[in-house]
């Protein structure tokens, strides 16, 4: 067991409906702490747009290494996306070993096909039958409980969609049976996000998926927590904001030469709002007792 996965259980436990922004940098991670986030989220769609490429194209290894990059920047637990494991239950084993070895406080695991195809981004879900699925959450628990019985296992099913409510809330019980610790579907409508947190044997998590295509609802944190869900992931917020901001920016320096929307000292003030973050000042401290106090020091015997 490790502090974060004990604080996560912790933050579980209280009964506090938790919001989860995702997050694929240190600075991302340390700006959602800052803000009172008390749990950080580094999901797969974030972290392969990050990188230029698509969530499908990620190995174990990157998504390990961005979501520990980040777990080790913030003082909060970080959950993340394991895609479906990165294989068959011999696989998944190891990849519960890997991303707790990285810092990571829990991990969701879902009933899609490995690998993963693009397409899967237009809503073509390919999933794996039910008794694959289970067994791949069993021993997903059966690791966990090995390495760290505090490490946190979230059973997603992406079946909603094609087959419906019924299926999706049937994995996810399914999944409770065998040792998972929370659920994730994907309800399609206000009727089945109401209904899907009363039919689950698991806390629910909800995804907010901003930008969605195929109409799923958002909804704000009181809705969400009224409805009976225990924490919300906002998957795309910080990169979407990101992304149109940047493009404001640049759009403007290209084609007037200046930016204007954020005044100098407004930059000034940002400026030291990300020393701050970043701890500027506790390496001033470490240098002005070390490296400038031996330099002072020499010079004072010349």
């Amino acid at each position: 067991m490790t502090a974060k996965t004990q604080q996560l259980r912790a933050l579980l436990a209280s009964g506090e409906f938790l919001y989860m922004p995702s997050a694929t940098t240190p600075i991302e991670g340390k700006l959602a702490e800052t803000a009172g986030a008390r749990i950080v989220y580094t999901g797969g769609y974030a972290t392969g747009a990050s990188r230029a490429i698509t969530e499908p194209l990620l190995t174990m290894d990157e998504q390990v290494r961005v979501a520990g990059e980040v777990a080790r920047a913030v003082a909060v637990p970080l959950v993340a996306d394991a895609g479906a494991g990165f294989g068959e239950p011999l696989h998944t084993m190891r990849t519960v070993r890997e991303f707790a070895a990285g810092g990571i406080a829990g991990i969701h695991i879902e009933d899609q096909l490995f690998p993963k195809r693009a397409h899967y981004h237009k809503y073509v879900a390919h999933a794996v039958p039910l008794p694959e699925f289970v067994n791949k959450i069993k021993w997903a628990c059966r690791e966990r409980d090995r390495v760290d019985p505090d490490f946190v296992i979230i059973a997603r099913s992406d079946t909603c969609r094609e087959f419906g409510l019924d299926e999706a809330i049937g994995r996810v019980n399914a999944a409770a049976e065998v040792g998972a610790d929370l659920g994730l579907v994907f309800p399609r409508n206000n009727s089945e996000a109401e209904t899907a947190p009363k039919r689950s044997k698991l806390p629910l998590i909800w995804v907010q998926s901003r930008g969605n295509r195929d109409g799923r609802p958002i909804y704000s944190l009181a809705e969400l927590q009224a409805m009976g869900y225990r924490a919300c992931i906002d998957a795309q917020l910080l990169l979407g904001v990101a992304v149109h901001f940047m493009k404001e920016a640049l759009g403007e320096m290209l084609q007037t030469g200046q930016y204007t929307r954020i005044g100098d000292n407004q930059f000034t003030a940002l400026r030291k709002d990300i020393e701050d973050m970043i701890g500027l000042d506790s390496y001033y401290d470490v240098e002005a007792e070390t490296v400038e106090k031996d330099q002072a020091e020499a010079g004072s015997r010349h």
